[in-house]
């Protein structure tokens, strides 16, 4: 049975989903990719129709807006999504599909007739029979990551600000670029967002509740050779390539990458390589519950590189890690208030709440660490960062239920 909720939140998702929003993690600008306004002035425009108050779209790349508040004396409250979708995977030409009424069977992909997606590799997927599935057609992904977030929000938003006799405090949204690459929260948006809690919307299954993340660094290594016309290179040519190869394979390979662990085990991620013989580029992710981990995944990477250097005295080997983001349960640990009200909306949106460690951060990493406690909840987005991507409608609206749940019990 179809929800109030159901047709606009297929309705936003389909349409949001169309707008190529991919950010770059190689690029320097700030929003990473001019893409992504597209769809941050498409929210405003939304958000000003529907009679949202403060509205802006940020020099940063930032929409915000607030939902005024129907009561006195509530703490204000945020919601976030970030508007950007993973660069690993094909996110140009996303065209939605959905399939109403899920009949428990396999699902085809109109664009990769190879693909077939099922409750064999996506055993959730059984649980959903009935339910409304988008997907998109096979050869990109959907990008329910993070845009069923920003559905959700949206709808949620409208519902309160149509239904002025709903008590709640203010509301205040921020619908973020460059989540995927690590740049969501910039320095200014705690300030700017001026809230005493707030909540992503960028988790998985209806009932989640996250409160702890990996801690994150990123890595560049840049090898330097020496260049030399190959047909005299003898004793002159330093291939770059070939000292970046043997970085990869001195690193582990059956232990500690993202395919070889799982809970709450940490990993060093080879992300890219670029360039030629004479200059080359390895990027990783370096990931780890906790933060003696991670230096000790960042000190393994700097000792592979220094030996590589010392194999070859005449390149240069050189490793920069830089910060990402830091396990959001360091700070919500001390303060479990806005997780024990997310808990009870969850519970009063008629799920039972689960809570587990992330294998990634959100914004609200960031935003935690940077003074706003912000825990993240589901949206229902499954398969991500790939073709098999999916989502069902009837799960992103418990998630309204959940955010409508947690404006009421904040100001109660």
């Amino acid at each position: 049975m179809r929800s109030e909720f159901d047709q606009e939140l297929e309705d936003r998702l389909v349409r949001y989903a169309a707008i190529d929003s991919q950010s770059d993690e190689s690029s320097l600008s700030s929003p990473s990719t001019d893409i992504q306004l597209d769809m941050a002035r498409l929210l405003v425009e939304e958000l000003q129709a529907m009679g949202a108050a403060e509205v802006q779209l940020t020099d940063y790349g930032v929409v915000l807006a607030t939902v005024p508040a129907t009561v006195a004396g509530a703490p204000v409250m945020g919601w976030c999504a970030h508007v950007d979708t993973a660069p690993q995977f094909n996110a140009t030409g996303v065209k939605p599909v959905v399939h109403r009424g899920y009949n428990g069977g396999d699902i085809l992909f109109a664009d990769a007739p190879e693909l077939k997606l099922s409750p064999e590799n996506a055993p959730y997927l059984g649980e959903k029979r009935g339910d409304d599935i988008i997907t998109a057609s096979g050869t990109t992904l959907l990008g329910g990551d993070d845009k069923a977030g920003v559905a959700i929000i949206m709808t949620a938003a409208r519902h309160l600000l149509q239904n002025p006799d709903l008590p709640h405090g203010a509301i205040r949204l921020a619908f973020t670029p460059d989540e995927e690459i690590g740049r969501g929260v910039d320095a200014r948006l705690p300030a700017d967002l001026a809230c005493d809690f707030a909540y992503t919307f960028d988790g998985a299954k209806p009932g989640e509740i996250e409160y702890e993340s990996f801690s994150a660094d990123g890595a560049v290594v840049t090898v330097t050779g020496v260049s030399a016309h190959p047909g005299w290179a003898k004793d002159k040519l330093v291939n770059a390539l070939h000292l970046a190869a043997k970085i990869l394979m001195t690193l582990p390979h059956v232990t500690m990458t993202p395919e070889t662990t799982q809970d709450r085990e940490g990993f060093i991620h080879a992300v890219s390589v670029n360039g030629g013989s004479s200059e080359a580029q390895i990027r990783f992710i370096l990931r780890d519950f906790e933060l003696d981990g991670l230096a000790a995944k960042g000190d393994l990477l700097r000792k592979v590189c220094d030996a590589v250097q010392a194999s070859e005295p005449r390149a240069q080997v050189h490793c920069e890690i830089t910060p990402q983001y830091r396990n959001m349960r360091y700070w919500l640990e001390k303060d479990m208030t806005p997780v024990d009200l997310a808990r009870a909306a969850v519970r009063a949106a008629g799920m039972e709440p689960v809570s587990a460690a992330i294998r990634g951060g959100t914004d609200g990493s960031r935003l935690t660490e940077m003074g706003v406690p912000c825990p993240n909840i589901f949206t229902g987005m499954q398969e991500i960062h790939g073709p098999l991507e999916w989502i069902s409608v009837q799960d992103m609206a418990k998630a309204v239920r959940v955010a409508l749940e947690l404006a009421g019990r904040a100001a109660a």
